[in-house]
């Protein structure tokens, strides 16, 4: 492997002019240690840094890349689409075709409209449900992440169901208020957070199988009472499957656990890589969306020709091959909990579909409480050990780890060698 000089010199370059010399947070390694390696270009399951090391990419840009980097026949369609153009602030025949593609395997989703992003479609879906129900509060759960809004950046405050406190300077408290809080995987809690607040719950927003404290599936029984809460209280159900959206299943969680929610929010592989996001569900409740309704929501690059156009490739390609994805991503799964066993390492991998996750604790991740149990310490060892044998992985213990349909062989093989040496490397430190 040769040393990453240029890496960090392009690190301490982007420092002087960005924060934290990053995009996005995460993306600095200030959880595992380190300067971040910087890309060069991606092939398939694999990444090229700037100073030409290879690895096999279990981040995969957090989920959009299903069938793996710079995929042939996607890249074709976007070139095909650019030069065409890139933008037109008017209607185009693909926009269309996207979201008919999504409702053959989303079919409870009867509408939908398309946006920029996770964050902006699930700000529009609360508002949505909000007017839709004429109530202001709503529930999410501990260790869920919907994107960066001010109402949705908070933290539990005591007791079982509690308005929220923001957990990030720059939203204000008001922003925060009507946002109820509980633990995810808690049937109970949920209970009472609606008799605690009658007729005043707009919706429930909840990551089906969450992702974003680590893959966290639910528990048996926990979308079907949440479901039946929602509706006994007259509020909205809302899945957000901006990531877990054909990754844990071809259709979606609510495909996979039986569960239909009132609206769902969309982003990630539905634009294969490039900008995008999505949220509809029942039409009676999208009628209210302008201009067909008073609910007001826009976007200049909604729908763009370009992500429109490498988000039908992905799903036309990608859901062909998922399955074989799935079995691979399950005996990647089993093949890191031997090595972790054989060594008496405490882990527990936990994953549904083609994303997964390695908590280094001994007991299962059932909530975010557990998740915070983990060695983090541990982990950030495991990680310099992994990218040291060229396997890049997200720089966070609660990020989930994404297979696509161009992994083979080859590349798991690598990555069990790897994680067998750096689980090596990590108990000698």
């Amino acid at each position: 492997m040769n040393p990453r000089t240029q890496s960090d010199q392009l690190f301490n370059e982007a420092k002087a002019c960005m924060p934290g010399g990053v995009s996005s947070p995460v993306r600095a390694y200030k959880a595992v240690g380190g300067a971040p390696v910087f890309i060069d270009k991606g092939q398939g399951a694999w990444l090229c840094d700037v100073d030409q090391n290879w690895y096999v990419d279990y981040v995969l840009s957090y989920g959009p890349l299903l069938v793996g980097h710079a995929h042939q026949e996607v890249q074709a369609k976007i070139i095909e689409a650019i030069e065409k153009g890139t933008s037109f602030g008017a209607c185009t025949e693909g926009e269309a075709q996207l979201v008919r593609k999504i409702q053959t395997v989303m079919p409870k989703m009867e509408q939908l409209r398309l946006v920029n992003s996770g964050t902006e479609a699930v700000m529009s879906a609360l508002r949505l449900a909000r007017a839709y129900t004429t109530r202001d509060k709503i529930i999410k759960c501990t260790g869920n992440y919907h994107g960066h809004a001010d109402s949705l950046l908070v933290e539990a405050g005591s007791g079982v169901a509690t308005l929220a406190l923001p957990n990030s300077p720059g939203v204000p408290i008001g922003s925060t208020e009507n946002t109820v809080v509980i633990p995810f995987n808690n049937l109970m809690a949920a209970e009472k957070a609606f008799d605690h607040f009658p007729n005043e719950i707009a919706a429930m927003i909840i990551e089906p199988v969450a992702g974003n404290m680590g893959v966290v599936p639910p528990q048996e029984g926990y979308l079907e009472g949440v479901r039946k809460l929602t509706q006994e209280h007259g509020s909205l159900l809302i899945f957000d499957e901006v990531m877990t959206g054909f990754r844990v299943h071809p259709g979606g969680a609510q495909t996979l656990y039986q569960v239909s929610p009132d609206l769902t929010t969309l982003g990630k592989v539905i634009g294969g890589g490039l900008p995008i996001g999505a949220y509809g569900g029942r039409a009676e409740i999208m009628a209210l969306i302008a201009p067909d309704g008073p609910v007001y929501q826009a976007g200049t690059l909604s729908g763009n020709p370009v992500s429109v156009a490498a988000g039908l490739a992905t799903l036309d390609i990608g859901l062909k091959a998922w399955d074989q994805a799935a079995s691979q991503t399950r005996a990647l799964m089993q093949g890191l909990s031997d090595i972790a066993t054989k060594y008496s390492v405490p882990m527990q991998v936990q994953g549904v579909g083609t994303m997964f996750s390695c908590f280094f604790t001994d007991m299962p991740v059932t909530n975010l409480k557990n998740a915070s149990r983990s060695n983090t310490h541990f982990f950030a060892d495991v990680f310099q050990g992994l990218l040291a044998h060229q396997v890049h992985i997200p720089p966070s213990q609660y990020e989930a780890w994404f297979v696509s349909t161009a992994h083979d062989s080859k590349s798991f093989n690598q990555t069990m060698e790897a994680f067998d040496s750096a689980l090596q490397n990590a108990l000698s430190v």
